[in-house]
């Protein structure tokens, strides 16, 4: 390989060095916040200098917006994308309720979750954070309510099935498990988000013996 399709090293290691930041930056805004965030604290954090942060960001809001689509590649990875191995329709749109109460029940995040931190934060401020949010949010509501529609269409779920208010009634419930799993106890608490979804899905299912008993 010639010198100039050598990859640089030091690219390479600034897009570590990147991601690493990104990756403490999500772990602590789970639990402060994305206002709690600064270079100074990410830097202490992570035993690097200041100024070297400086090169990948120069204002808070672009690190608040990288921060943001770094939480929504995470929940990809690690929420969405383990689902996708369920078959097709009602058992896939379990196996995404299931994967987000494991996500929770691991503590891959300190907080519980980062967009339940975040979205409390900048409902009532208006601006790019904001907007940035708010559409993650919007998108992962649409991607339940894909599943819901999927299921129907697979004749897996009834035909009558509202699929807005089921959508809402899924994620509603896994969202309380970020508070109430720390305030209360988890394994009841966990225990409880798994039925009342489960038995949410068996009532609307044609057929629910494809499904676990809760």
């Amino acid at each position: 390989m010639a010198d100039s399709e050598r990859p640089d090293g030091r690219r390479v290691r600034g897009e570590r060095t990147r991601q690493a930041v990104l990756d403490t930056a999500v772990a602590l805004a789970s639990v402060d916040g994305l206002d709690g965030l600064s270079l100074a604290r990410l830097s202490g954090a992570l035993g690097v200098s200041k100024s070297g942060l400086f090169t990948h960001w120069r204002d808070k809001e672009q690190l608040q917006l990288d921060v943001i689509d770094r939480a929504r590649k995470q929940w990809g990875a690690l929420v969405m994308r383990p689902a996708q191995d369920a078959p097709a329709g009602v058992r896939r749109l379990l196996a995404l309720h299931e994967a987000r109460l494991a996500f929770y029940a691991e503590d891959v995040l300190p907080g519980g979750c980062f967009f339940a931190a975040v979205q409390t934060e900048f409902d009532d401020r208006p601006g790019a954070v904001r907007d940035r949010v708010a559409q993650s949010i919007v998108d992962w509501v649409r991607h339940i309510q894909d599943l819901v529609e999927e299921a129907i269409a697979l004749g897996e779920l009834r035909a009558d099935v509202d699929a807005a208010q089921l959508t809402f009634e899924i994620d509603a419930l896994g969202e309380a498990v970020v508070t109430r799993s720390r305030l209360m106890d988890r394994a009841t608490v966990l225990a409880q988000a798994h039925r009342a979804v489960l038995e949410r899905l068996r009532s609307w299912c044609t057929d629910p013996s494809i499904l676990p008993e809760s």
